[in-house]
């Protein structure tokens, strides 16, 4: 796994910018953002009512957003719009973000991949 497993679906330059290019701020960004969005998208679980839905759309598109995960912060807030919406409705926009999230993941995987190989390439003093 490498860069060129990239998919676009994370702007890996948004987020190096946004933590000033301190690989570990970086690191422990990405850390979280993959143990809370599992999470998050449980609250968005159409199947469970609405009492959690906003909160979870509303909470994993801020999170999109601080990442460069712009794709899934879309899909999130059009799930966030949709408070009053049908099962059905909600579920198509619940599939939506966990395949957004599931892009944004890959994207994350490999290039945290990436990172870890360059730490072992460069030489320590």
């Amino acid at each position: 796994m490498a860069r060129r497993d990239i998919q676009g679906a994370v702007d890996f330059d948004h987020l190096e910018s946004y933590a000033a290019y301190d690989a570990g701020v970086i690191s422990e960004v990405l850390v979280l953002f993959r143990e809370q969005s599992a999470l998050w998208l449980r609250l968005m679980d159409p199947q469970e009512g609405s009492e959690g839905w906003r909160d979870g759309a509303h909470t994993l598109k801020g999170a999109a957003l601080g990442v460069g995960a712009f794709q899934l912060a879309e899909a999130c807030s059009a799930a966030e719009a949709a408070t009053g919406s049908s099962v059905g409705e909600r579920t198509v926009l619940f599939d939506r973000v966990r395949d957004a999230l599931d892009a944004a993941l890959a994207d994350i995987a490999a290039y945290s991949h990436e990172q870890l190989l360059k730490s072992l390439k460069t030489p320590r003093t």
